[in-house]
């Protein structure tokens, strides 16, 4: 019987550097390079939204900066302020509008965007315009167009009839679109559906090229019409890209000042005041720091929840 073969010898493994040094260390590597980023975060967002939980819950003011308890005293004023709860009302009001009506113009403009045309690198670059003009810049620009007498909106609809004698506006000569209430609140509406709007256009576009063509492919040879094509395969498909814009929209929205401070100040008699905008003025230019940290505080909750939803939907689209 023969003798079994035996196997061949096993070398020895090269000795591998894993381990000799600190930096080739997976445990000691990562947290070195998410420290800058974990600075970062709390030196300005940990540290002032302490600060903002501090003053809430105290007396605190420019005036006499001694932090004393007073518990729920400072929320419950700013509970039951009027002006607080038209300046809650109104940002709820610009913000979910506004993004109802960006969403559906957004979808609009990026399927328009999708097909192939002259000019359309040009179009694209008019239409992130907008996004990549200062917010400020902005409003300042579209403040002049509202504001009379030099208002070119008004000049426009006096031409056509529209304003002045004859007119659907036949008492009023002049717009005065930030002067009366219901027109004011239109304006601040329309100046963040402008400002919105690219961005959305441009997450939705990204969303629309990112549908397979073998899906697109598959509807053309069916017979499906341009519009079972729009409502069963693209919108479908496009919803949590929709989400994504939505959300980044909210946020932006739900937290600007910048609009409402350029146009109205808040006005006319706060139709259009915001909660931003209150607590600028209620902390700054009042110096009552606490009822400003108060009035900043309810933003709180909808970030929060707009956050974990935003966290949710990454989530979610990793694993798709």
């Amino acid at each position: 019987m023969a003798a079994p073969i035996a196997p061949p010898p096993t070398t020895a493994p090269p000795e591998t550097r894993e381990g000799r040094f600190l930096l080739d260390r997976e445990g000691f590597l990562a947290p070195i390079l998410l420290l800058p980023a974990i600075i970062y975060i709390i030196a300005l967002v940990g540290i002032p939204l302490a600060l903002a939980i501090a003053y809430a819950f105290s007396d605190v003011s420019v005036g006499d900066q001694s932090i004393d308890w007073v518990g729920l005293k400072n929320f419950r004023d700013t509970w039951n302020d009027k002006v607080f709860q038209q300046a809650l009302r109104n940002t709820l009001l610009f913000t979910f509008a506004s993004q109802f009506i960006v969403i559906i113009f957004g979808n609009m403009l990026a399927l328009v965007l999708t097909a192939d045309f002259v000019g359309k690198r040009i179009v694209r670059f008019l239409i992130l315009l907008p996004w990549a003009t200062p917010v400020a810049l902005v409003t300042v620009g579209w403040w002049w167009l509202l504001q009379p007498p030099q208002s070119p909106i008004d000049f426009l609809l006096r031409e056509v009839g529209l304003l002045g004698p004859g007119g659907i506006w036949s008492t009023d000569p002049n717009g005065y679109w930030l002067a009366i209430p219901d027109r004011a609140q239109f304006s601040v509406l329309m100046v963040h559906v402008w400002r919105i709007l690219p961005l959305a256009t441009v997450i939705l576009l990204a969303g629309l090229t990112s549908v397979p063509q073998d899906v697109r492919d598959a509807a053309e040879v069916d017979g499906a019409s341009y519009w079972r094509q729009l409502f069963w395969i693209r919108l479908p498909l496009l919803m949590p890209i929709a989400l994504v814009a939505f959300l980044f929209g909210t946020v932006f929205t739900f937290t600007d000042m910048t609009v409402v401070y350029i146009l109205t100040r808040g006005g006319p008699n706060d139709t259009t005041q915001v909660l931003a905008h209150l607590a600028f003025l209620k902390g700054v230019q009042a110096g009552d720091l606490a009822q400003g940290s108060a009035v900043a505080i309810f933003l709180f909750p909808v970030l929060a929840g707009v956050a974990a939803l935003m966290l949710r939907v990454a989530r979610r689209t990793e694993t798709v």
